[in-house]
Parts: C-alpha cells; sequence; structure tokens
C-alpha cells in the first residue's frame, strides 16, 4: 500500500501549491460489457464543502487510503482503508472530508442487468434490487481482493479487472446480507478515529497500542475501543494487523526483498507469526502469493 499513499500524498501536495479546490478525480483503469473500474483520487478536505450526487450505476468502492464520511440511502458511517463503501443504483450521497484531507479508492460500477446477474443467485431477488447496507468494514474475505486491486491500481501487478470485480460483488452480496443495521457514532467519536486511522495507515510499522491510541484520543481506553469498533466495525487490533497485512501483500508483490525483512519493516516481531497471519489472510504464503500474483 506504500505507492498507493505516497500518489494520494503527492496529488494532495499539487493541489495545496496550485491553490485549487478538492475534488474526486476518477481514472478508469479497466472497463467491459455491464462493468466498469476506476482509480479515484479525491483531495477534497475539511474546506471544501460536501455536495449530494447519485449513482448512476450500483456501486462498491474499496477504500485504499485516507478517510472519510459517507452518507447515503442506506445509512451512513466513516470508510476507512480496507473498508468498502457501498452505493444503490438511482440512490443520492454525499462523501465529506470534515476531520484531514483526501482518500484514494478503486470504484467497481455495475450495469443494473450484470449486477443482477451476479449477485442473484447469492443474494436471491431482494439483493439484486440494491445492497441493504451503506458500507462494510475491513474484513479478511475482501483482504485479497483489497490487495490485488491495490496492486493493479499501481501498476505493480496484472489484473483481470473483471473477475476481479465479479469475485467482489458476490462476496459482498454475502456478507450484505448478514450484516446488522449499524448505529449512528457521536460526531466527535468520528473524529477521534478518523485521526487514529490515519496514524495507522501512515505508519503501520509503529508499535501501536489501545493504551497509546486512547492517550492520542484523550478517550479512556475502553471507550477508545468501543467507540473504534463502532465506528470501523473492527477492533483496533484488528486494523492495526490488517493494515501491515495489506503493507506487506503489495511490498512482497512489488519488490525482492526477503520475508524476514518485511515482516520487521511492516511492524511484525517475528517471521513465523507474521508468515502465519499472511496465510490465513491471504490463503498463501508470502512466497506462493509473490508468485502466483506475478505469474497472472
Amino acid at each position: 500500500m506504500a505507492k498507493i499513499a505516497v500518489e494520494l500524498e503527492r496529488a494532495l501536495t499539487r493541489r495545496s501549491v496550485e491553490g485549487t479546490p478538492g475534488r474526486a478525480e476518477p481514472r478508469i483503469v479497466a472497463r467491459g460489457d455491464g462493468w466498469t473500474v476506476a482509480d479515484v483520487v479525491c483531495t477534497s478536505g475539511p474546506d471544501d464543502r460536501p455536495f449530494e450526487e447519485r449513482h448512476e450505476q450500483f456501486a462498491i468502492a474499496m477504500v485504499l487510503a485516507g478517510t472519510f464520511e459517507y452518507r447515503s440511502t442506506q445509512g451512513q458511517g466513516v470508510m476507512t482503508p480496507g473498508g468498502l463503501m457501498l452505493g444503490n443504483l438511482g440512490h443520492c450521497y454525499e462523501c465529506g472530508h470534515e476531520h484531514a484531507s483526501g482518500d484514494r479508492c478503486v470504484a467497481f460500477w455495475y450495469a443494473p442487468d450484470y449486477f443482477e446477474r451476479i449477485v442473484g443467485d447469492v443474494g436471491g431477488p431482494a439483493l439484486s434490487r440494491g445492497f441493504r447496507h451503506a458500507r462494510l468494514p475491513a474484513l479478511r474475505p475482501f483482504a485479497p481482493l483489497m490487495a490485488r486491486a491495490a496492486g493493479g491500481a499501481t501498476g505493480s501487478i496484472a489484473v483481470a479487472w473483471e473477475e476481479l470485480g465479479v469475485f467482489l460483488a458476490a462476496r459482498v452480496a454475502a456478507v450484505d446480507t448478514g450484516a446488522s443495521r449499524e448505529a449512528r457514532p457521536p460526531r466527535n467519536a468520528v473524529a477521534h478515529v478518523s485521526h487514529a486511522v490515519r496514524a495507522i495507515a501512515r505508519h503501520p510499522d509503529e508499535p501501536w497500542t489501545l493504551t497509546r491510541l486512547a492517550r492520542d484520543a484523550r478517550l479512556s481506553p475502553y471507550h477508545f475501543l468501543r467507540t473504534f469498533q463502532n465506528v470501523t466495525g473492527v477492533t483496533p487490533h484488528q486494523f492495526i494487523l490488517r493494515t501491515r497485512l495489506r503493507e506487506a501483500a503489495a511490498r512482497v508483490v512489488e519488490d525482492d526483498t526477503n520475508v524476514l525483512d518485511t515482516a520487521l519493516d511492516c511492524g511484525f516481531g517475528d517471521v513465523s507469526n507474521f508468515n502465519r497471519a499472511f496465510r490465513e489472510e491471504f490463503g498463501a504464503s508470502p512466497s506462493v502469493y509473490r508468485s502466483t500474483i506475478r505469474s497472472k
């Protein structure tokens, strides 16, 4: 994920130097009959007023870097790296950056008949009419898909985008049908968690602890833990682990650094724990994952 974050920071720096308003800039990376994939870099910040938009197709956006607030007909929540933003055809939505500038996503857009063919067998007729929820948190079933999308967006690996989009829609459909409705978090909780998420994403190798994160947020550890999980859908430990694993997966594919150095650079204390966590998250050892992705 290092390249993803670096390229986002460059876009934010250009925006600052040029003094232009923040905006979302989609770059189409692939398209076919009924589907489109775009790398979307948004440079909006707290001084940019959110405005209402409309989903022209069914949408699933993988959040790769940054944070933002998402509001739609299905609900609202804070989007964090590893999470998925869901959008239904014809529904209005709004994205805002109340607490920090910038985000980067890989967005998959599906035409109605194409979407219905994918999700019909998974979620039944009801889901073919749309998602039930506004977002999904960073969950293990999506980690391999997220890593492949990040590598494809930076050009590090070749990606079969249509296949990836089909797998993504099917898995989202399966999870969305069983997801519970989220409670709306307090406004100040969103700010605390947004800052924590961005700090973790910038420096995943840091020795993050619940005590340290809670202290930085000026909350008790218990209150911070509940707040973080309320906002993101996962615990701080789970979020840190998956952030480190996504970073490691990107590095494994992008360069030939040995596994031990990759593990240490990404914040893992020993290679055996790293290998076990990597295998659980991506279904293969780092070396097998590298050769598999590079051979595609």
